[in-house]
């Protein structure tokens, strides 16, 4: 994969610990310290309840919730045409925004099972993406 637009814009001081991670191969989410509920994306109090929170690491497993298939695009994105952006659920709970990867977007649908994988972004970063999972369960 070619570096993505932006990967070399330095990361705010809140998002340090989410990007550290990220380049050892590893999802935050947020995490409420009262509630207990997961959620996407990580910040210092719970979208529920409000109650302060922390972060976790995800499973890295989920299922395509709801996707589109790219097939037109210009500037840095062009070249990479097809390709898929899909809401995956997480085993947590969450949704995030992302790409599937590594496979035909025509073998794309919803309820897809599928496992994280980290690409690199280039300027030392590594961006989370999707792939189908082997088996499918």
């Amino acid at each position: 994969m070619t570096a993505l637009p932006g990967a070399d814009v330095d990361a705010a001081p809140d998002d340090e610990q989410f990007w550290a991670a990220a380049g050892e191969g590893t999802l935050l989410l947020g995490r409420c310290d009262a509630c207990e509920s997961a959620f996407w994306y990580p910040r210092p109090f719970c979208p529920a309840c409000g109650g302060a929170a922390g972060t976790v690491p995800a499973r890295g497993t989920g299922v395509v919730y709801s996707y589109t298939v790219v097939r037109k695009a210009r500037g840095a994105f062009g070249e990479a045409v097809p390709y898929v952006v899909a809401y995956v659920e997480l085993s947590e709970g969450p949704r995030i925004l992302s790409n599937v990867v590594d496979c035909d977007p025509a073998q794309v649908s919803i309820g897809l099972p599928v496992e994280i994988g980290f690409d690199d972004a280039g300027a030392g970063r590594r961006l989370y993406r999707f792939k189908p999972r082997p088996g499918g369960s």
